[in-house]
């Protein structure tokens, strides 16, 4: 029964109405859909406060109003166009207390609590997501992230003009976020190999990018109806991804049963396993043990620590790196709309609503440049390189975005789909197949139990970054976009750079070509690279 008791109630009911259980590989890609759904819901419900910034503190000369969202009506909507269309509560008064003079930097504070208290949250996120049954935690953070987004979004209904009142919605909020990445990436480390990881994870990430699409459009589309809508449509749609979670997500395989049958019979090297995947989804079979460690079910494992999950070679340099990298990436997220609204673009301003639809092109190159990251670092098989040429990439893709993206809107779309591919390709990567990887590192001896421990550290290091990067742009940006861009396109470099030692592991490892060793031996680089012999095995 101990291995069992995690078994979600939708898979019970699926079960007894089929009259039989589905197959491991049938388990997986339920496992890919319940996850991507979660995750997409999670970003979909960060995305309305970046829409709505225009609307809450407005610029009287550019601020307009298209009628239709797209994609149903055009992209880039005039100025003069939208003039005529006013609702009945003016928005060129914009909204208590964000529309003073203050009123940028109140933005960006906003932002920035509820970026710290998801960075913070992050690291208590992992361990308990380690400790506690993933399905059950998952899914009580989506259910709290949605009810304090509707209630940020009530202070519309409710005629609340209070700053605190926004600022306590905002930092709740992001504790209960911090549950998502480290526990949907624990998920998927359990039921999926080493093997084509960054591929999969690279496409699997993709919900990034479409959470962040769908929010924006979720967003705008109800933004005629009052900037209130925009946070409960987008917070109702997380709870009933809860609900979906609970409902149908099996956390490990031991959960519905596939390695009780196993028990005894597994072998205990730890090369068979992550080299047998495609066997394993053949067959329905999982493998019982890794490094001699019997795995047990998601209600009797144990955890890791922070320190000891710190220990894991390459865990730091990734974490400092993404910190830099989710900075830019995160800056992007929540200001770009903001940024397309206060300058022209083939000497035309776009509306409010329209600068949320066109800031979603930036996430279509986001997916390309996941997939494409992964697929990259997995033929390579060289994550450390493959995210630090992605890094310094987006450094000229920036500044041409900044320099040229003004000139039409053609081209404007096209430089800024290639920033989002650099920008977020090593952001996801970093975050997924990495933090996957570190998680189930040999110096663990198979505890699986630090892959939501280890995630938290890497991605709650990100989200320091990320929530510098909107802080310092919400005071940035009253000097002009130009210092905006300077401070993205040095943050790129950082952390290119800060990846270096682990770049330099990996070509010498490419360029020596060392026969095999044993465990118990390693050459004097072994520290260095470490973590990324570990992708090959």
């Amino acid at each position: 029964m101990d291995t069992t008791r995690g078994t979600p109630p939708g898979i019970l009911l699926i079960r007894r109405i089929r009259g039989r259980d589905w197959s491991f590989s049938t388990y997986r890609y339920v496992i890919l859909f319940v996850t991507f759904i979660a995750y997409t819901c999670y970003h979909a419900s960060r995305k309305p406060s970046s829409i709505v910034k225009s609307v809450l503190d407005p610029d009287p000369q550019n601020n307009t109003a298209s009628t239709r969202p797209w994609p149903i009506g055009d992209v880039f909507v005039k100025k003069e166009e939208d003039w005529i269309v006013n609702s009945k509560r003016s928005r060129d008064s914009g909204w208590a207390p964000f529309n003073g003079k203050d009123g940028t930097s109140k933005l960006g504070e906003i932002d920035v609590a509820f970026l710290a208290c998801y960075s913070l949250g992050m690291y208590v996120a992992g361990h308990l997501g380690d400790t506690l049954d993933l399905r059950l935690f998952l899914t009580t953070g989506m259910i709290g992230s949605g009810i304090f987004v509707c209630l940020f979004g009530m202070g519309y209904f409710w005629d609340i003009h209070v700053f605190w009142f926004y600022l306590v919605m905002q930092m709740v909020a992001g504790l209960f976020q911090a549950t998502g990445w480290p526990s949907v990436v624990a998920v998927i480390g359990n039921w999926f190999g080493k093997r084509k990881r960054g591929l999969i994870m690279g496409v699997w990430n993709a919900h990034t990018s479409v959470g962040n699409i769908s929010g924006s459009l979720l967003a705008a589309s109800v933004l005629d109806f009052g900037w209130g809508w925009s946070f409960i449509v987008p917070g109702g749609f997380i709870v009933l991804g809860g609900i979906l979670v609970y409902s149908f997500l099996a956390a490990y395989p031991e959960d519905v049963g596939f390695s009780s049958a196993l028990q005894g019979s597994a072998p205990n090297n730890v090369e068979s396993i992550s080299s047998n995947d495609d066997e394993e989804a053949r067959t329905g079979k999982r493998t019982e043990a890794i490094n001699g460690v019997p795995r047990h079910g998601s209600v009797s494992r144990r955890s890791v620590g922070l320190l000891e999950a710190c220990k894991i070679p390459g865990v730091i340099p990734f974490a400092l790196c993404l910190f830099f990298s989710k900075l830019v990436a995160y800056t992007f997220l929540y200001w770009l709309p903001f940024y397309l609204t206060q300058t022209e673009i083939g000497g035309e301003y776009v509306s409010v609503k329209s600068a949320g639809n066109l800031s979603t092109l930036f996430d279509v190159g986001g997916i390309i440049g996941g997939i494409l990251a992964g697929f990259i670092s997995d033929k390579l098989r060289a994550r450390a390189t493959t995210a630090a040429s992605f890094m310094y990439a987006s450094i000229p893709s920036m500044l041409l975005y900044r320099t040229y993206g003004g000139i039409s809107h053609s081209v404007n779309i096209m430089l800024m789909m290639i920033a989002g591919l650099f920008v977020n390709g090593p952001y996801a990567l970093i975050t997924t197949a990495v933090s996957a990887d570190l998680g189930t590192h040999s110096s663990l001896r198979g505890d699986s139990r630090a892959l939501a421990t280890v995630t938290s550290i890497i991605d709650g290091t990100g989200s320091v970054g990320a929530a510098l990067g909107p802080l310092l742009t919400g005071f940035l940006s009253t000097k002009g976009w130009d210092a905006v861009f300077l401070m993205l396109m040095l943050g790129a470099l950082i952390a290119g750079l800060l990846l270096s030692r682990l770049v330099m592991a990996e070509i010498s490892e490419k360029a020596c070509k060392p026969l095999p060793v044993s465990n118990g031996q390693q050459s004097v680089e072994a520290p260095a690279s470490q973590p990324l012999l570990s992708y090959q095995r």
